[in-house]
């Protein structure tokens, strides 16, 4: 008995420690939080900080590639723009173009 209330209590406070160090959670820091997600053949990228977030979305089909960029603060849309390509992306193209526009919002963000 004794051992499953000390398993329990532990469990609870690594839950606890999980969830109160998230980077998901510190939104009003300055880090850049980045999330990537598949999405079909393509894939999509969030990218927060604070109240700015920049999303990418590269969503291919047997036909074509479309690629979607948003930037935004708070509510205001700071970059809406999207492009077609007449042509299927390759995951690795898909990849590469992920990886670009993460490495170009780290550089266009300044440094805490």
């Amino acid at each position: 008995m004794r051992a499953t209330m000390f398993t329990t209590r532990l469990c609870w406070v690594l839950l606890w420690l999980a969830v109160c160090t998230s980077p998901l959670l510190s939104a009003a820091s300055d880090d850049l939080v980045i999330a990537i997600n598949k999405k079909g053949l393509g894939k999509e990228v969030v990218i927060t900080q604070g109240l700015r977030e920049w999303f990418m979305l590269v969503e291919v089909t047997p036909e074509n590639t479309v690629i979607v960029r948003q930037e935004k603060e708070r509510d205001t849309y700071l970059l809406d723009e999207s492009e077609t390509h007449d042509r299927p992306l390759a995951p690795t193209e898909v990849d590469a173009a992920i990886n670009d526009y993460i490495n170009s919002v780290k550089a266009r963000v300044p440094k805490p």
